[in-house]
């Protein structure tokens, strides 16, 4: 079952990976994860994507995809992956075709999250976090019961602002790989406005007919 999951910031993309990865038992694999392997492991492909990430640097595609080639062959994806934040661009999707080619491997479904402007930045501003516990609250559908008790703080980037300048770049990188995925046969799209259980259960209704 090799996956890709796309969905806004605040769609509930990670909730459903965590329960994908339980289902199925495959590794969610999102680019973050891939760079800090290849450099904890000292890949020669790791220490050059440090060297362009400790300069402030974008990682460069050639890196990025050579990266994902070293990843998706480890024995942990034999059975199968969900890739979360990969691919962005068209040229990054031809590549990985390339790279699932040589390892006998296809991209069996792409599960977009869908959710309207409006939730996605009623979701993301009204997130709150306890310093204490650590524990993600909502303002308005589940706050604390004590914000003094759990020292509540946003995060600088959960404002209104960053939060519009985010869903654009999401749109703006996304929208043609829709089409892209989509051409290809291989696109579904789940409402991300239902109750987790059942964005969930449409879900598997589609994977678990493959």
């Amino acid at each position: 079952m090799n996956i890709i999951l796309f969905g806004a910031p605040g769609a509930g993309k990670g909730t459903q990976a965590k329960i994908l990865v339980e289902k199925y038992g495959i590794p969610q694999i999102s680019t973050g994860d891939m760079f800090r392997e290849a450099i904890t492991n000292g890949t020669e492909l790791g220490k050059k994507a440090k060297s362009f990430m400790d300069a402030g640097n974008l990682v460069p595609d050639d890196v990025t995809i050579g990266i994902v080639e070293e990843r998706l062959s480890k024995k942990d994806c034999e059975n199968g992956f969900i890739l979360d934040g990969f691919p962005r661009t068209i040229h990054q999707a031809e590549e990985l075709a390339k790279i699932l080619e040589k390892q006998n491997k296809d991209i069996d479904k792409v599960v977009v999250l869908e959710v309207r402007d409006g939730e996605i930045v009623e979701r993301i501003t009204g997130r709150r976090i306890s310093k204490k516990t650590g524990k993600i609250y909502h303002i308005k559908h589940n706050p604390p019961v004590d914000e003094n008790e759990e020292d509540i703080y946003q995060r600088d980037d959960d404002n209104e602002t960053a939060v519009v300048t985010r869903l654009a770049e999401y749109k703006n990188q996304t929208a043609p790989l829709f089409d892209y995925y989509k051409d290809l046969g291989k696109t579904v799209i789940i409402n991300g406005e239902q109750e987790v259980g059942k964005i969930t259960e449409d879900i598997l209704k589609i994977l678990n007919s493959l």
